[in-house]
C-alpha cells in the first residue's frame, strides 16, 4: 500500500443505485489509479450506499474469485482474502477483505489479472507486451506475446491491455495497435486498436479506438472501445456498440439488467467531446526486471 498523502475525494451516486444493488444482492469493487484507490460499494443494512476505500499505489487490474480479490498495483500483485465466515458480520459488513499476500514484480504496468482453470494467476504485462505469470525469483514469466512483437522490452510497444478467458483458458486480448516500436501505439489511438485470438495468433478485429477489457459472455466477445466510451460486442470482425460504459468491465448475471441499469443511472445520457484527440463520450454526472524464459 502506498504511503502518499491522503487526498479528499467527493463521491456522487445516481439516485436509485443503492436500491438496485440491494435488489440484485450484489456489491461493486473497482480501482482508480488517478486517486490510487480500491473502492468497495454496497448497501447499508438500513439502506443507502456504503462506500469503503483503501489507498494503494496505482491500482489497476482487479479480479474476484470466491473469497479473494486479486489486484495489480505499480510494483506488486496483491491478494486480499475475506476473513468472515458465512453468516458472520463485522461492523455491519458481511465481507472483510484483508491483504494476505503480495508479489513484487517491479513496474510492469499490469492491466488485467485473472485466474486460469488451474488457479494460476495470469496477467497482462503491458510494458513488456505479453501475457505473463508469476515465477519465484523473477519479475515475471512470459507465456505469450503477439507475433508482431519481436522483443520483450519495457517499451509498451502496442499497449496490450485486456484478456478474455474461455473455459478457463486465455483466449482473446486487446491492444491499442499492432506496432512494434516503443510507445508506437500512441500514434494509432484513434483507429489502430485490435483484438487478437491467442490460440491462432490471428488478429480478428481492427479499426478500434483504444479497446480494453474483453470478456466472453453468453456466446459473445464483449469489450470496451475506450476511445469512444462504448461498450459493445464483436459480430464477426465488426464492433457493435450497445451503450456508454466506464473503462473496466465485469459481466455477470443478466446482461440486460446490467445494461438497463447503466442507462437508468445516466451513463447512457452522454455528451460528445474529445479526450486526448479521441472521439469520446462522457456523462455530466455528478527494480530492474529479471525475465524468466522456460
Amino acid at each position: 500500500m502506498t504511503n502518499q498523502k491522503h487526498q479528499n475525494i467527493s463521491i456522487n451516486a445516481s439516485e436509485g443505485l443503492w436500491q438496485w444493488l440491494n435488489e440484485q444482492q450484489v456489491s461493486l469493487a473497482f480501482t482508480t489509479y488517478q486517486t490510487n484507490r480500491l473502492f468497495l460499494v454496497g448497501c447499508k443494512p438500513e439502506g443507502r450506499l456504503n462506500v469503503n476505500e483503501r489507498v494503494f499505489d496505482k491500482p489497476m487490474g482487479l479480479y474476484a474469485h470466491e473469497n479473494s480479490l486479486y489486484m495489480a498495483t505499480r510494483y506488486q500483485l496483491w491478494q486480499l482474502e475475506n476473513r468472515l465466515a458465512p453468516g458472520e458480520t463485522y461492523q455491519g459488513h458481511d465481507r472483510l477483505y484483508i491483504p494476505c499476500q503480495s508479489h513484487t514484480t517491479g513496474d510492469l504496468n499490469v492491466h488485467d489479472v485473472v485466474l486460469d482453470k488451474n488457479k494460476q494467476l495470469l496477467f497482462i504485462n503491458t510494458d513488456f507486451s505479453c501475457l505473463a505469470a508469476l515465477r519465484p525469483g523473477y519479475s515475471f514469466e512470459p507465456l505469450w506475446q503477439p507475433p508482431f512483437i519481436t522483443k520483450l522490452a519495457a517499451e509498451d510497444r502496442c499497449h496490450l491491455n485486456g484478456l478474455a478467458m474461455r473455459g478457463g483458458e486465455p483466449t482473446y486480448v486487446t491492444a491499442c495497435s499492432s506496432t512494434n516500436d516503443g510507445a508506437g501505439w500512441r500514434n494509432h489511438r484513434l483507429d489502430g486498436g485490435i483484438v487478437m485470438h491467442i490460440p491462432s495468433n490471428e488478429i480478428i478485429a481492427t479499426g478500434l479506438s483504444m479497446p480494453h477489457s474483453p470478456r466472453w459472455y453468453q456466446g459473445k466477445l464483449w469489450l470496451l472501445n475506450a476511445g469512444t466510451g462504448d461498450l459493445g460486442y464483436l459480430d464477426g470482425e465488426r464492433f457493435v456498440p450497445v451503450t456508454f460504459c466506464p473503462r473496466s468491465l465485469c459481466l455477470g448475471g443478466l446482461i440486460q439488467t446490467a445494461l438497463q441499469s447503466l442507462w437508468r443511472f445516466g451513463l447512457g445520457a452522454a455528451l460528445t467531446g474529445t479526450w486526448l484527440g479521441l472521439t469520446m463520450r462522457f456523462t455530466n454526472y455528478r527494480f530492474k526486471h529479471r525475465t524468466s524464459r522456460a
